[in-house]
């Protein structure tokens, strides 16, 4: 393939981003200039041209960028050339290729583009490890994705049968939509509409007019009772913003099966396309956050290399399989994915009570660190401060020991088949599948106070996502047989008899 360009029209959207990122900034500067009695017309023609020259300048760069920036895949290599002051060349094999991310924001959509993000296996920072063609033409988008995970289907023979198309591993179901307003993002969604409200009414000189209308409506509450109000209604504010970002993330969402590849398409507004290679996938993660876990629901994340936890951009986890859905639907798809089903059929070893121990321990600790702080405080200050200590102690010790005996009874590990399992949290619960034969080397620590428990905490190390998963609190002698048992000969080189 000879050298091509990137889609012209990036500058277009480039313009358009700019001046949209231009009037907002420009907005509130020119409301709070106006408050203060300045003359309307300067303010106007002096923010107007700031949008404008902000505009060009960004439209400019980005022309350059894309007159002296070019791609082409051969044979071998997919490779990034920028050719103009500064030369640069990036270039990785194609048999390195681990990942194709097709993301699509309304405006790109709206142009017909797509960005395309090219993954290896390296677990580097940065951009080394992967190449981006902001944008191309969606088509052609499609054409590189097939052609770099060699997902071509092989032409049927004459007189062939044409194979039906494989019905896809899951689909978006609506009575989903129930276990998002339980997730975390609920009161933070609240929380930011409140200071959205405030920041707002700053802008236009109206915060004033928002206390009297809060005094009015609330005005028969005692203090106690106005706090709850306003929790909940930013309770509601945040049920009805988490319900919105679940269908903006997870609109039209399919979990389907290719030739040799996983694809998750999805996306109301900004529309995602992530194929990830199945030799690359190196386990799974079943996760049961809190709220989730209380409905009988769970994530699925696969382990596999190339993937990060994050990215930059991001609203959601890229290597998340499948959301939050009733656990017989995580588990299905964990057995489809892997091929087979390590996370019900492995027997799960408990750990030993000395690792109860150590939480119950910490947990009267960290609670008996906070009522102390507040009580010398308030024996120095104030006695309001006393009245919190004992307040906080009511309140957090029983919480800090439930999340305590939860953390343990959460704790166990096991083999199943060709899989290392691994089960640790508190509250939230996650439940690994490992492949034995991607786990590259073993890591075992143990604190000073593990030692005097006889525990320790293994971590196995793998070429994929975080790169090391725990059995955490484990005897000593049962972590060291049960890493030793799972991959034989790698550890084993390093243990000798207990004397």
């Amino acid at each position: 393939m000879s050298w091509q360009r990137l889609h012209r029209n990036t500058v277009v959207v480039t313009a358009l981003t700019m001046a949209g990122v231009g009037l907002s900034v420009a907005t509130p500067i020119v409301l709070g200039m106006l408050r203060g009695s300045r003359p309307a017309g300067p303010v106007l023609l002096i923010a107007l041209g700031g949008v404008v020259a902000l505009t060009g300048l960004s439209a400019f760069a980005d022309r350059v960028r894309w007159r002296h920036t070019s791609y082409r895949i051969t044979g071998e290599r997919v490779e990034l050339r920028y050719a103009w002051v500064l030369h640069k060349l990036r270039s990785i094999p194609r048999e390195r290729v681990r990942t194709v991310d097709l993301t699509a924001n309304p405006l790109l959509r709206a142009f017909g583009l797509t960005k395309v993000k090219i993954g290896t296996g390296q677990q580097v920072t940065g951009q080394q490890s992967h190449l981006t063609l902001d944008p191309i033409d969606r088509a052609r988008a499609e054409e590189l994705r097939r052609l770099l995970l060699d997902d071509e289907e092989p032409a049927p023979a004459a007189g062939e049968v044409v194979p039906a198309a494989r019905p896809p591993i899951a689909e978006l179901d609506w009575a989903w939509l129930r276990y998002a307003p339980v997730s975390v993002t609920t009161p933070i969604l609240g929380a930011a509409a409140f200071g959205a409200v405030m920041q707002a009414s700053d802008w236009f000189n109206l915060q004033g007019a928002v206390f009297t209308t809060v005094r009015d409506l609330f005005g028969g509450l005692s203090v106690l009772g106005l706090v709850a109000m306003l929790v909940a209604v930013g309770l509601v504010v945040g049920f009805v913003g988490s319900l919105g970002l679940f269908v903006e993330m997870w609109w039209r969402y399919r979990l389907t099966r290719e030739k040799g590849t996983l694809r998750v398409h999805r996306g109301l507004l900004t529309t995602r396309s992530l194929s990830l290679e199945r030799r690359r996938l190196r386990g799974v993660d079943m996760f049961e956050a809190f709220g989730a876990r209380m409905l009988g629901a769970a994530r699925v994340d696969v382990v596999a290399t190339g993937l990060k936890a994050t990215t930059e951009n991001e609203k959601s986890n890229p290597k998340t399989l499948l959301p939050a859905a009733p656990i017989a639907i995580a588990q299905r798809v964990a057995v489809e994915v892997l091929g087979a089903s390590p996370l019900s059929d492995v027997d799960i070893q408990a750990h030993p009570p000395a690792a109860r121990a150590r939480r119950l321990r910490w947990a009267v600790f960290g609670v008996a660190g906070v009522v102390a702080v507040l009580a010398l405080l308030g024996a120095l200050f104030t006695v309001v401060l006393l009245h919190l200590a004992w307040i906080a102690a009511v309140v957090l010790l029983p919480v800090a020991v439930a999340l305590a005996v939860d953390d343990y009874r959460n704790l166990g590990h096991g083999l199943s088949g060709d899989y290392l399992v691994t089960r640790y949290g508190a509250g939230s619960r996650h439940t690994v599948a490992l492949v034995r034969s991607g786990i590259i080397g073993w890591t075992v620590r143990s604190s000073p106070f593990q030692r005097r428990s006889g525990l320790v905490t293994i971590a196995a190390t793998t070429a994929a996502n975080s790169g090391e998963y725990f059995v955490r609190d484990v005897g000593e002698n049962e972590g060291l047989r049960f890493a030793a048992d799972t991959v034989p000969g790698l550890l084993t080189p390093f243990l000798e008899p207990r004397r």
